[in-house]
């Protein structure tokens, strides 16, 4: 099956709950836009696996799910040499590989799956800030456990914007 690309498949591809616009964020919302980025990073390597254009495929989930537009702290789990990448450039070459050249492209694994466990969130009214592990599921059907904490905000037209992106190996293994 050849992934389309364009933003209605992407809507299927990441959840099209993602993609509606809200009033408010609560619980519900955050976990419809973490599930949405889940999706997304396991598209992009099935992309990958497929043969597809899995750059696309990230393109998309950083458009629609990142706050680019404005400033986004992105500090990825595998990155060492540059830990921190808060431009779009940068956030895409973590995903698939590219301009930074520690990056083997972490979403290109692939994963078969990707779930949140929320330790806690914070919100306060259109920002909210959830924090603790994301398992990710490799094609041997092991996970590995990832600390996160994602700040999110809610935008003038309605869709939820990642605006803080932490993530990182628990101490110690």
């Amino acid at each position: 099956m050849k992934i389309k690309t364009t933003v209605a498949a992407i809507s299927l591809m990441f959840g099209s709950a993602a993609f509606a616009q809200v009033d408010s964020l609560d619980a519900d919302t955050i976990n419809v836009a973490q599930q949405a980025w889940a999706d997304g990073i396991v598209s992009i390597g099935a992309a990958h696996t497929a043969g597809e254009d899995a750059k696309n495929v990230a393109s998309q989930l950083l458009e629609e799910l990142y706050a680019f537009d404005q400033k986004v702290l992105f500090k990825p789990t595998k990155a060492a040499a540059d830990p921190f990448r808060n431009s779009y450039d940068e956030a895409l070459s973590y995903f698939v590989g590219g301009s930074i050249e520690e990056d083997t492209g972490f979403a290109i694994q692939p994963w078969t799956a990707v779930r949140f466990e929320n330790e806690d969130m914070l919100i306060h009214g259109d920002y909210a800030v959830a924090m603790g592990h994301y398992y990710f599921t490799g094609t041997d059907g092991k996970e590995t456990k990832v600390e996160y904490t994602f700040g999110y905000r809610l935008t003038d037209d309605g869709k939820i914007k990642i605006d803080l992106h932490h993530s990182s190996l628990p101490f110690g293994g």
